[in-house]
């Protein structure tokens, strides 16, 4: 079942955009990055299989987005507005926070304050392009939860392999910051995303339900 509302945030309206599973054994909210929508691949993939497999999925587009606007706003008011809409759920399960890029990074900063059982982080961005001097290794450890990275292989913000140890990650072959892959690819794109939703699913009913 899907139902979606608006909310107020002290920065605009958001929208809610709700996949509910029948028997609910966790729920997964999340958010989207600075560059696009709820729309993206990754975060489709998620809402329209996990509810099948008992997780509720809440898609949260920011009141930037809603409003139309091409720039996402500082760090903070998106943190602002994602918390005053995440007060808004109603759940009675296990909370995990996450979302893709900039919206994985505002659910790392917000999880533990929000009382979340964990976080998804879907290509976090670890540091800027080029740039691995600029790490963001603090804000991914912030929320002090238990945490699953999953990351493109060739994400330019950061590939596997250039996250602490003793990170729990899963890896998309070939992929790229948008979980895109190339047609010479290991996987095609649609084995891409169910290898990501297969991944977050196997974690949440391990570590979260």
């Amino acid at each position: 079942m899907t139902d979606e509302r608006i909310v107020a945030t002290p920065q605009g309206e958001a929208r809610i955009v709700a996949h509910r599973a029948r028997r609910p054994i966790a729920t997964l909210a999340l958010g989207h990055g600075a560059g696009g929508g709820i729309e993206a691949g990754d975060l489709a993939a998620l809402a329209a299989r996990l509810p099948r497999q008992d997780i509720n999925v809440f898609l949260i587009e920011q009141p930037w987005r809603r409003a139309g606007k091409k720039l996402a706003p500082a760090p903070k008011l998106l943190d602002e507005a994602w918390i005053a809409t995440i007060g808004q759920l109603r759940i009675r399960t296990p909370l995990v926070l996450g979302g893709r890029s900039a919206g994985a990074r505002v659910a790392c900063r917000t999880a533990t304050s929000l009382g979340g059982s964990g976080v998804l982080a879907l290509s976090f961005p670890l540091h800027p392009p080029g740039k691995p001097d600029k790490t963001r290794v603090d804000e991914l450890r912030g929320a002090r939860l238990p945490t699953l990275v999953i990351q493109g292989e060739r994400d330019p913000f950061g590939a596997p392999d250039e996250f602490p140890p003793l990170t729990e990650m899963a890896v998309v072959p070939d992929a790229d910051h948008s979980f895109k892959v190339p047609k010479r690819a290991e996987l095609t794109q649609q084995e891409s995303y169910d290898l990501l939703v297969e991944a977050t699913l196997e974690w949440i009913t391990r570590t979260i339900a």
